[in-house]
């Protein structure tokens, strides 16, 4: 690995060290580990939604040449765990959804395996399925917690007689669509077990962390988290759906057990990643706000429905920006879900925070209109002075100054407030705005080393890098926090021999992992000087979070959207955003994680949109040729600012998570400006021309 020689650390706008092996093709990913002898494995996935498997015939697959192995729930071992239903893989001949693995082979080839899956004859008893999302269910239900351990339900003070007393009131009904994440390296797992038979196994897997992947699959098989090894230093996107093992790491790890010695390689197509890999589940979200005339609000209510999976809970915290976001006495938000016939659903990026800003943004561009007034105002007058319901004073908070300089930078004044008014040739032409919140979350436990070996000070730490930097921005904190050049420091991130790492999610990683290495930095600096003999090493670690004050980063979006006056057809020419997240690590790798979330987010507000079909229970659309997704043509220029930041509460650096924040307000932003382009208000995402349309004619 070749370093930069420099001075400075943390703020330099380094370029990536892992850039050129992945563009040279060098670096490593997990179905590509070199191995000797490995073989490949295929699963047999449900034809139905609900029901049991009655008869498995294996006979033609198990004929096939080059076939190994065919599992099937009969032939599978037994696992020490089958509490997570998701991970029970081949245990019972249940199936919970379309799509469930209900058997696999392996073979000595990819083809060959896919060929004998496809030959495997499955017979069901068929039960009554039901997968479709309505709020007027009567079998809807209130969850314990909401993820990862949040209220279902909050309230203060009261809502209804509020709104009955207010001046101007809203109550409107948004949905988001079912997304899947996509990235672009297929969920991979390469399993292999100790030839001697002492129960060691290693992984190689394309996960966003290492230590909690041993973890669960430690336990599925009875393990002690000695005996799993879990390898990953390189991640090809992730967007959430990595965060957790998914059942193909249980069923590779099967198979691998079943030829004890060889390695067993799994990659799931792109189509079965739309049942196996996790997803984002839709919402349906009631939002109320009453005001009075001069813009200030005095109730506000979020009550969200949503779905989960029968096999298994997971309630997305939807609801919970809408607590802390904006100033009101009266304030609501409800969490209930229909258990239905559905893969699992999981995270996606800003889990809760992305699709529970869409409502509550686009309805308080609705009171902005009703009231009169510019939408930036009515936000800013309703900043309040501590976090809503913790009463917790803020670590800073700077989403005033994220709107005010983005509407400087976007030209904002220009603006006429009137919709459907300004128009370029068969094009109308809007502006809007969205605010965007994300907590600073930091996990509670993450540990590093550092070495001195020669002129290099090691940097060892199980961090995960899916694409977001951590291979150049530890390298800086360190250097930033021993005070030397950074081309002096090399990390080590991936692999569960190295000490324990928290997951990368809920933008977390650079704040957890970063603050572990500040305090081996520290401990290192005070037990050796400034001189350092070599083998020098220190270990450093983090803690349960301060808890005194409120930290969150905010950021304000800004779009320019077009509506062609024939078609419908809608074009975002221009996304701008602006941030406050603390302090920047690497100013490169920063606007590469806005800018992508700001894409996500415009990709969730024009084009994703998982269409199930409810009489199968099946994605129709499951591949990327019909799962459409923002391109390079869909906009024109996309820019990401940043406001200078000293946060001395968030942590040792000062910086707060930036991966998710970007995606978070933009969809908002898209539908407010399609809102002020053509006068229709779509409140229903993807927002498509189908939906404009009939108002446009």
């Amino acid at each position: 690995m070749t370093f930069l020689s420099d001075t400075e650390a943390i703020g330099r706008d380094l370029p990536r060290r892992d850039g050129a092996a992945k563009v040279l093709g060098s670096a490593t990913y997990a179905f590509e580990t070199p191995l000797d002898g490995a073989v490949h494995l295929h699963p047999v996935q449900s034809t139905i939604a609900r029901g049991r498997v009655t008869e498995l015939d294996t006979t033609a697959a198990e004929a096939l040449d080059g076939v190994l192995a065919v599992l099937t729930p009969g032939t599978a071992e037994r696992l020490a765990s089958t509490d997570d239903r998701e991970l029970a893989a081949l245990q019972d001949e249940e199936v919970g959804f379309r799509g469930q693995i209900v058997a696999a082979v392996i073979a000595d080839s990819s083809e060959v395996a896919r060929h004998a899956a496809a030959l495997v004859r499955v017979g069901y008893e068929q039960a009554a399925h039901e997968t479709e999302l309505r709020a007027d269910r009567d079998d809807l239900y209130t969850p314990e917690s909401v993820n990862p351990d949040f209220p279902s339900d909050t309230a203060e003070g009261d809502v209804d007689a509020a709104m009955a007393a207010a001046e101007v009131t809203v109550d409107e009904t948004y949905t988001t669509a079912m997304y899947h994440n996509n990235p672009m390296e297929p969920h991979a797992t390469t399993a292999l077990w100790d030839p001697d038979g002492d129960g060691f196994l290693t992984l190689w897997d394309s996960t966003q962390g290492v230590h909690p992947t041993r973890t669960t699959i430690a336990s599925v098989f009875g393990l002690d988290e000695d005996r799993v090894r879990v390898v990953c230093p390189y991640v090809g996107g992730g967007f959430g759906s990595k965060g957790q093992p998914h059942v193909h790491v249980v069923l590779a790890a099967l198979a691998a057990r079943a030829l004890p010695g060889r390695p067993v390689r799994l990659a799931l197509t792109r189509q079965q990643m739309f049942s196996l890999a996790g997803h984002r589940t839709p919402t349906i979200q009631r939002c109320r706000l009453g005001a009075d005339k001069a813009g200030t609000i005095t109730a506000l209510a979020v009550d969200v429905v949503e779905r989960t999976s029968r096999i298994k809970e997971f309630a997305e915290q939807t609801g919970l920006p809408a607590r802390t976001m904006y100033a009101s006495p009266n304030r609501r938000t409800t969490h209930r879900l229909a258990a239905l016939d559905v893969p699992v659903p999981s995270w996606m990026r800003a889990p809760g925070e992305c699709p529970g800003m869409f409502g509550p943004e686009v309805v308080m561009d609705e009171l902005a209109e009703r009231l009169g007034m510019d939408p930036i105002e009515l936000r800013i007058r309703n900043e309040p002075d501590v976090e809503p319901g913790s009463g917790k004073p803020f670590s800073s908070r700077n989403l005033v100054g994220c709107l005010r300089e983005g509407a400087s930078r976007f030209g904002w004044s220009e603006r006429d407030p009137r919709p459907g008014v300004r128009r370029r040739g068969d094009w109308l032409v809007g502006t809007g705005v969205a605010s965007s919140t994300y907590p600073v979350n930091r996990m509670a436990q993450s540990t590093a080393t550092i070495r001195l070996e020669g002129d290099c000070y090691v940097t060892e730490i199980g961090a995960a890098d899916l694409g977001t930097g951590t291979w150049t921005t530890l390298p800086q904190i360190a250097a930033d926090a021993l005070g030397v050049p950074v081309s002096r420091v090399e990390v080590r991130i991936g692999d569960t021999d190295l000490p324990m790492a928290s997951v990368a999610g809920g933008s977390s990683g650079t704040t957890t992992w970063g603050s572990a290495v500040v305090e081996a930095a520290r401990a290192f600096r005070a037990r050796y000087g400034t001189e350092p003999p070599d083998g020098a090493e220190a270990t450093g670690s983090v803690g349960d979070p301060d808890q005194k004050y409120a930290k969150h980063a905010y950021g304000a979006q800004f779009v320019e959207a077009h509506v062609n006056v024939d078609t419908g057809e809608v074009r975002v020419p221009r996304l701008l955003g602006v941030f406050a997240a603390g302090r920047i690590i690497n100013p490169r790798t920063a606007r590469s994680q806005f800018i992508g979330g700001m894409t996500m987010g415009l990709s969730m507000a024009l084009h994703e949109d998982s269409v199930l079909d409810p009489r199968t229970g099946h994605v129709v659309n499951h591949d990327l040729a019909e799962y459409h997704i923002t391109a390079n043509a869909d906009v024109d220029v996309v820019e990401a600012h940043w406001l200078t930041e000293h946060d001395p509460h968030v942590n040792a650096m000062g910086s707060k998570g930036i991966g998710e924040i970007g995606i978070v307000g933009t969809a908002a932003a898209v539908s407010n400006a399609v809102w002020h382009a053509c006068g229709v208000r779509v409140r229903d995402l993807p927002v498509t021309l189908d939906k404009l349309l009939p108002a446009l004619e």
